[in-house]
């Protein structure tokens, strides 16, 4: 009696370290769901919208400008942020903000990105902390969940003029 208890036991314990593995290797390498809070990205991203965030364009290198990431805060490790690249290392970028009537620009260093939230007036990104290494990038968003009417994929960046090809 004592030992098939104990049997089904270990086998369950067995089963539950087996599939926390396969858990855990799904959520790091493959994805998960995210709620976005803050009205850094608006009018892209709304305060409690949930997006589907997958983590392998991060793992193969693949983050391209325009892209939208989940980042850990480089200003607080326990928390993320969501925010969309702008550039890339070696690329040149406007470093100011679009009220400042004198614009200045500097190089993404190499292992890095630049950062920036959609609603320029309201967001802490990059131009507060500086370039944000590859490094922190959790994962890209690629889907929009919640609400229901903006389902699908999300729609490009509202300050496209903010890419510099130079």
């Amino acid at each position: 009696m004592l030992r098939n208890v104990l049997g089904k036991t270990f086998r369950f314990l067995g089963y539950t370290v087996q599939y926390g593995c396969i858990a855990h290797c799904a959520f790091e390498y493959l994805g998960g769901i995210v709620v976005c809070s803050g009205p850094s990205m608006e009018p892209t991203i709304q305060n409690s919208d949930i997006v589907f965030s997958e983590n392998l364009s991060r793992h193969f290198y693949c983050i391209r400008k325009g892209d939208i990431v989940i980042v850990k805060s480089p200003n607080d490790p326990k928390s993320n942020i969501c925010k969309r690249v702008i550039g890339l290392e070696g690329d040149k970028v406007c470093t100011s903000n679009p009220s400042d009537f004198l614009k200045s620009h500097s190089y993404v260093p190499k292992g890095h990105v630049w950062l920036e939230g959609d609603n320029l007036r309201n967001s802490t990104d990059s131009r507060c902390y500086g370039p944000v290494p590859y490094g922190l990038i959790r994962g890209r968003i690629c889907l929009k969940i919640w609400p229901l009417n903006d389902f699908g994929f999300l729609r490009a960046s509202p300050n496209g003029h903010r890419f510099l090809d130079d």
